[in-house]
């Protein structure tokens, strides 16, 4: 299915998981984008895709603001924009409009699904919005709004993140519910068969490390990550009873990397300048076994940095929230050369993210 880049193109009922994602995405992203986005996250935290997930039947919108404690005049006119949005479904019954889920919000919106995207959502509402408030300081000054957005310093970028525990788990959650969908397609760009220990940089709760050991079932599969991080992740996201992913802790700017045949570095260096990408990567080839390699998944920009404009976007998220920016596949790989790895191959999904896999020899 050819995918429509016009804003609220009409959604195909036989559209895959990725493409829900990123028709999500548009409706973040795109014009009225903030108003859009603001619906979104409004009718997730008050719980309305919840609410009717669990009911068997459509409801009203007085039934649905009586159960969730909320003013019916606000309710009625945020469920008609959900409708306008088509994450909601009406039907009118003897003058009175009844709601229901649409398929998208079904998988995508409500917590109980595979797919939920609503922690990422809350990301988004609770993160990225405050710092996107000061978009145009970033621009003038050129570096992130931690400061004015959380009171945290510019230079602690994953302090802001990790405020509390609760930020936390919101933010690894939202990066679960990404990998849920996307994981597959990066993990599965190149055959990595030939690598059987595996270390995951900055791996998190540990998603994408699970569709890794899926595909790959020979191979183990080890996080790398901040005391913290791990911690959070054995206690909210991995169960230690038949788990196949080890853990590891450690600060890979600052510890020692343990050998192994291959490194997963999935959203990590576009945190970065490239000056420490360059850093990481020197420490990752020379842990590397001979013959292993590291895997890159990132969004790529056009070499002429025309588009596209998700990867825009996200670069300027990068300039409020962080140190470093989204690079073409030859920055990328100016960066890997320059690391000492050889063999550097780039494939494009065609989806939300791209994988770059550089072999040391």
């Amino acid at each position: 299915m050819k995918k429509e880049r016009g804003f609220l193109s009409q959604k195909s009922r036989n559209m895959s998981c990725s493409e829900d994602l990123e028709y999500l995405q548009t409706l973040i992203q795109y014009q009225n984008g903030f108003l859009i986005s603001k619906v979104m996250f409004a009718a997730c935290e008050l719980g309305v895709f919840d609410l009717l997930s669990k009911s068997e039947e459509t409801l009203s919108a007085k039934a649905i603001a009586e159960e969730l404690d909320t003013s019916l005049q606000g309710m009625e006119r945020l469920l008609d924009a959900c409708v306008g949005l088509k994450l909601l479904n009406i039907e009118v019954q003897k003058g009175e409009a009844f709601y229901g889920n649409t398929e998208i919000s079904h998988l995508c919106l409500t917590k109980s699904s595979p797919k939920s995207q609503y922690h990422n959502l809350m990301y988004y509402s609770k993160t990225i919005y405050p710092c996107w408030h000061y978009l145009t300081d970033a621009v003038r000054e050129g570096k992130n709004q931690s400061e004015r957005a959380f009171g945290v310093s510019s230079n602690e970028i994953f302090e802001a993140l990790y405020r509390s525990e609760e930020e936390m788990i919101k933010f690894m959650s939202g990066l679960n519910a990404i990998w849920s969908i996307c994981g597959k397609d990066v993990i599965a760009a190149f055959d990595l068969t030939p690598f059987t220990m595996i270390y995951d940089l900055g791996g998190g709760a540990g998603a994408l490390a699970q569709e890794c050991l899926s595909l790959y079932p020979n191979c183990t599969v080890t996080i790398f990550d901040l005391p913290k991080v791990v911690e959070t992740a054995k206690k909210h996201f991995v169960s230690s009873e038949g788990s196949r992913i080890n853990f590891h802790e450690g600060d890979f700017f600052k510890d020692s990397i343990p050998e192994a045949d291959l490194y997963i570095l999935a959203r990590i260096l576009h945190d970065w300048t490239d000056e420490k990408c360059v850093q990481l990567l020197t420490k990752v080839q020379r842990a590397c076994k001979t013959g292993g390699g590291v895997l890159l998944v990132e969004t790529l920009l056009n070499e002429d940095k025309s588009g596209p404009l998700e990867s825009q976007l996200y670069s300027l998220n990068m300039l409020v929230q962080t140190e470093g920016k989204e690079r073409t596949s030859t920055e990328y790989s100016t960066l890997l050369s320059a690391a000492g790895f050889k063999e550097i191959n780039i494939k494009k999904t065609g989806k939300l993210y791209d994988a770059i896999l550089g072999r040391k020899c």
